[in-house]
């Protein structure tokens, strides 16, 4: 069997689509990698493009000129598009936000008033909240171009996924691996999801590098998402893990000043029907303590 794997052109999306590609020839499948050019990439590539490289990918399977893509998890839209569905999640990154700073002082360590880069209300609201003393610089684009302004000085600090780095091999410039309790993670961060076409012949060879518990992780931690009514750049997140046959759930908000913050941490059946209830009492708890006076 040939399968053709649509891509972006970036690094990342490169590196990770590869990451798929090899399971598969593994298992005894040819594939070929066809970039998608995207009206985001056109754009050049800011966080903007994100849903229009996701929508690029998605149109090119309905059209029949791929037949996978591989995308990174926390970007897909919270609804499903018709006609396409996601068949596997396969093994999951580290999910963590990673600090990086010039001097390679950790999130605790950094002087009064330093400045730490990112465009993430999320970010900016819990890393505002646990030093306030800091000061917000947005920064946007890819990896290379936000640790290049790192590294030009622009900013003392960098806040990025982990996996993104690590796929990239440039884990070692991590800082610190954030907690989640200290930065809960967005909602399916570190974490990639194989797309194809519903009811395709690929569906069940594509299904083998599912993960079950990295599914019910990011199907938890996206209803989290859902039901506060936000978005992946909202100031909400959440982390999901399978432990002991347990599933243990860490959630928070943040107002983006850092003024307020809710952090909370909940443990249930690790089925779909107990992580949705968990992530829904999750919800309630946000929306009435922080989330409804950010929104």
């Amino acid at each position: 069997m040939r399968l053709r794997l649509g891509t972006r052109g970036s690094q990342l999306a490169l590196v990770q689509s590869r990451l798929v590609a090899e399971r598969l020839v593994g298992m005894g499948v040819s594939v070929e990698l066809i970039t998608v050019e995207t009206d985001g990439d056109r754009r050049g590539g800011d966080r903007l493009g994100e849903g229009l490289f996701v929508t690029a990918l998605e149109r090119a399977l309905l059209e029949g000129r791929i037949d996978l893509a591989v995308h990174s998890a926390k970007d897909l839209p919270l609804k499903d598009r018709e006609g396409l569905a996601i068949a596997a999640f396969p093994e999951r990154g580290d999910p963590r936000d990673a600090l990086i700073s010039r001097g390679g002082a950790g999130l605790d360590s950094l002087p009064r008033g330093a400045r730490f880069g990112t465009d993430s209300p999320r970010r900016v609201g819990f890393l505002l909240h646990r030093r306030p003393d800091l000061s917000w610089h947005a920064l946007r684009g890819n990896v290379d171009t936000r640790l290049r302004k790192l590294d030009r000085g622009e900013v003392d600090a960098a806040v990025l996924a982990a996996a993104g780095l690590d796929r990239l091999g440039l884990g070692g410039r991590v800082s610190e691996r954030l907690a989640p309790d200290v930065l809960p993670p967005a909602a399916a961060q570190g974490a990639l999801a194989v797309q194809c076409r519903a009811g395709s012949p690929e569906y069940a060879l594509l299904a083998r590098l599912d993960h079950p518990d990295v599914r019910l992780a990011v199907v938890v931690e996206r209803r989290v998402l859902e039901e506060t009514g936000g978005v992946c750049r909202s100031p909400v997140g959440a982390l999901a893990r399978v432990r002991n046959g347990r599933l243990e759930l860490v959630a928070g908000a943040a107002a983006p000043d850092g003024s307020d913050r809710c952090l909370l941490r909940l443990e249930g059946e690790a089925t779909e029907i107990g992580g949705l209830r968990l992530a829904e009492a999750a919800a309630r708890e946000l929306l009435d303590k922080v989330v409804s006076g950010v929104a």
